[in-house]
C-alpha cells in the first residue's frame, strides 16, 4: 500500500474563508495588521535614526579628537544596511538616515543667540559632514544590492556584452 496523507490539501476556495484556527503562512496573511506593522517598523527606524543623531551631536567630541565621530558615522552606516536587511527593502535604509539627517541638521543649526551643539571643529565636521555621507553611501548600496537582489531572485539576467 502507497503512503497517503492522513490530511489530504484540498485547493483554497476563495469564497470561503480560512479556518482561523489554522494560521496562514508567513508573508500571506495581509490585512490590516501587516499594514500596521510595516508602518510601525518603519517609524521605529526614523526614531533609531534620530536617537544616533541626538547621541552623536553630545559625545562627537568624546576621546581622542575625531574618533568618536568616525564611530558614529559607521554606525549610521551600519544601521541603513541593518534596516534594509531587518525590512526586506531598500527603504529600511532611507527611513534611518531621514530621521539622522533631520536631527543632525536641527541641531547643528545655530540659534538666535548664536549658540551651536555641532562645533566647527575637527570632531564636529566629521561627525557631520562624515554622517551625511555615510548615511547617503548606506542608501545607495542598500538601493543598489537590493535591487540586485531583487532581479537575480526573479531571474533576471544580465545580457553579455550589454
Amino acid at each position: 500500500m502507497q503512503n497517503e496523507p492522513t490530511d489530504p490539501v484540498e485547493p483554497m476556495d476563495p469564497a470561503r474563508p480560512m479556518d482561523p484556527a489554522k494560521p496562514a503562512p508567513p508573508g500571506e496573511s495581509g490585512g490590516r495588521d501587516d499594514l500596521i506593522l510595516k508602518i510601525a517598523t518603519y517609524v521605529v527606524l526614523v526614531l533609531f535614526g534620530m536617537a544616533q543623531a541626538l547621541l552623536g551631536t553630545f559625545f562627537y567630541g568624546s576621546g581622542p579628537a575625531p574618533l568618536a565621530s568616525i564611530g558614529f558615522d559607521i554606525a549610521i552606516f551600519a544601521t541603513c544596511l541593518l534596516g534594509t536587511w531587518g525590512t526586506g527593502q531598500a527603504s529600511g535604509a532611507f527611513s534611518v538616515a531621514a530621521g539622522w539627517y533631520i536631527v543632525a541638521f536641527v541641531l547643528a543649526s545655530g540659534t538666535k543667540g548664536g549658540s551651536v551643539l555641532i562645533t566647527a571643529s575637527p570632531a564636529g565636521e566629521t561627525f557631520l559632514f562624515g554622517g551625511a555621507a555615510a548615511a547617503m553611501v548606506g542608501v545607495i548600496v542598500a538601493f543598489t544590492v537590493w535591487s540586485r537582489a531583487r532581479l537575480a531572485k526573479a531571474g533576471y539576467r544580465r545580457q553579455p556584452g550589454r
